[in-house]
């Protein structure tokens, strides 16, 4: 579903993402982890279509992120860090206005596609809300519901469960290991055991390079005993 091949980005002297190469299946929840300046947000802002990358290739669905980035972004979902929002909207007239802008242009399928993201992530509460009188717990979940609201086959989610308190964060977990049985999904994290929780399939980058690819309990067995933080140190500072 997601193919990302030899992926370069520079900025100024400082090469943040260095040969960045891996593929998403269908069905794999990814767990994308690495420390503060690692590529993480550079490499899913390239994957879908907000930055251009210095060399190297994205292919979503089999199309190429830049040579058709309409396209693509018609096929993913997509939670940035900080996720942007009309402050005086409502809930419910945010997710309408998403909903129109991704193509649901009659009143009826309109609300239709707002509601179904608002009974997903759990919304109804504060459907009726200004967004800039949310919690931001319920922010979080407004940006969420956005990124699903179009039933995308991949997502793209960078931090879905900050400032979530223990339930919410257990219900936003729930619901994407049960949407994923159908889409591909990548998910950065710096919520270690979030992975073990969640994932599938984890990735580490350091200094723009991977520097781990496997299942979370080949993660853990690097160094039985040992806690997921002293594993992730000694794989993120090792690497110079």
């Amino acid at each position: 579903m997601i193919e990302v091949k030899d992926l370069v980005k520079t900025y100024g002297t400082k090469r943040a993402v260095d040969g960045v190469s891996f593929t998403v299946r269908r069905g794999d929840i990814l767990g994308f982890l690495g420390p503060n300046g690692a590529g993480k947000s550079t490499t899913m802002k390239i994957i879908t279509g907000f930055l251009r990358p210095d060399s190297g290739s994205v292919l979503v669905d089999g199309i190429d992120v830049a040579s058709h980035p309409v396209e693509v972004k018609r096929r993913l979902g997509y939670l940035p860090e900080n996720a942007p929002s009309y402050p005086e909207m409502t809930v419910e007239e945010f997710l309408g206005f998403i909903a129109e802008v991704r193509g649901f242009r009659s009143g009826p399928a309109r609300r239709a596609q707002a509601q179904r993201a608002i009974d997903l992530t759990h919304l109804e509460p504060v459907r009726r809300q200004t967004l800039e009188t949310l919690s931001k717990g319920y922010k979080q979940r407004v940006g969420f519901a956005q990124a699903l609201l179009h039933d995308p086959p991949a997502l793209v989610l960078d931090e879905p469960t900050d400032g979530l308190d223990p339930n919410q964060k257990s219900e936003v977990r729930n619901l994407i290991h049960n949407m994923a049985v159908e889409k591909a999904v990548i998910l950065s994290t710096h919520i270690l055991e979030e992975v073990e929780a969640v994932c599938n399939r984890v990735i580490i980058l350091s200094r723009g390079r991977i520097v781990a690819d496997e299942t979370p309990a080949a993660f853990r067995a690097r160094k039985p005993g040992a806690r997921l933080d002293e594993i992730f140190r000694t794989l993120t500072q090792s690497d110079a």
